[in-house]
């Protein structure tokens, strides 16, 4: 008898816990977010107005260059599934809090973005050179979109051939990387069009650029992708603009505007890039 009694106290302790962890747990899973996702709960009246994601804003005279983030979305080598998921609602007005509240997790080398030198110079990491310390000057100014030979990594031969005029100071280069969409396929491609170690100083050494940009995760070749970024980086006076979005974008000439998160201490960080006519 005393054991029944025992049991009948704890059973409704038992039963406030299980529904206390549930409740928990569902105020830390993130319901989907994504806009043009039908709501989750049946009881939830449908939104009438939708967002409008363009690509292109101001009637056809800016072009936004930055790839959305998503769980697809390629990284570096080491991860065939892509980023992964890297957004969840720590609280939710679903679940009774005031207000939606997300958290990030995943690489300053996410998407579209840029890489300080303190990325391949540990000198330079310890000093400081980091995306704080990058010059917004350089990433902000007239320069040029140039569409690479398509069979052909960016060489010094490739560079001579594209008769880049002097004074120029940012160039984006749009490679087979776009055509082939690398940057939608969630698999790393090491195949992929970058600079060549003799091309990265060749720029250095013959141009006047400042910012370089290009459409695929590193900059550099696959087989000199080290020797590459430590010719663009050495200097600490070149900015290096990684994983642009140029589809369907027409070559030119542009205001370029890329403004990195403001991360000390962060030898890379996410950057919203855009072209202006």
């Amino acid at each position: 008898m005393a054991k029944t009694t025992i049991i009948y106290l704890f059973l409704p302790l038992f039963f406030f816990f299980f529904f206390f962890s549930l409740t928990v747990a569902a105020a830390n899973t993130a319901y989907p977010t994504i806009p043009g996702t039908e709501p989750t709960n049946g009881c939830i009246p449908p939104v009438e107005r939708r967002p409008i994601r363009r690509e292109v804003h101001g009637n056809g005279r800016i072009y936004d260059v930055t790839h959305r983030i998503t769980n697809s979305m390629p990284t570096y080598v080491d991860h065939v599934d892509g980023v992964g998921e890297f957004l969840r609602l720590t609280e939710s007005i679903k679940n009774g809090s005031l207000s939606n509240l997300s958290e990030l997790r995943f690489s300053v080398h996410t998407g579209t973005h840029i890489d300080a030198p303190g990325h391949v110079f540990d000198h330079y990491y310890d000093a400081g050179f980091d995306v704080d310390a990058v010059d917004l000057e350089v990433l902000n100014g007239p320069g040029l979109l140039v569409d690479v030979p398509r069979d052909k990594n960016i060489s010094a031969e490739v560079l001579k051939s594209l008769n880049i005029a002097k004074g120029v100071r940012r160039v984006l280069f749009r490679t087979l990387n776009t055509d082939r969409r690398l940057m939608y396929k969630t698999e790393f491609d090491t195949s992929y069009v970058g600079f060549t170690e003799d091309g990265a100083r060749w720029l250095v050494e013959n141009t006047e650029i400042k910012l370089v940009g290009t459409d695929y995760l590193p900059i550099a070749a696959f087989d000199d992708v080290l020797k590459g970024h430590y010719a663009l980086l050495e200097s600490t006076e070149i900015v290096v603009v990684e994983a642009l979005k140029l589809d369907d974008v027409p070559a030119g000439i542009y205001s370029i505007h890329c403004l990195p998160l403001r991360v000390p201490g962060a030898e890379g960080a996410p950057t919203r890039c855009i072209l202006i006519k």
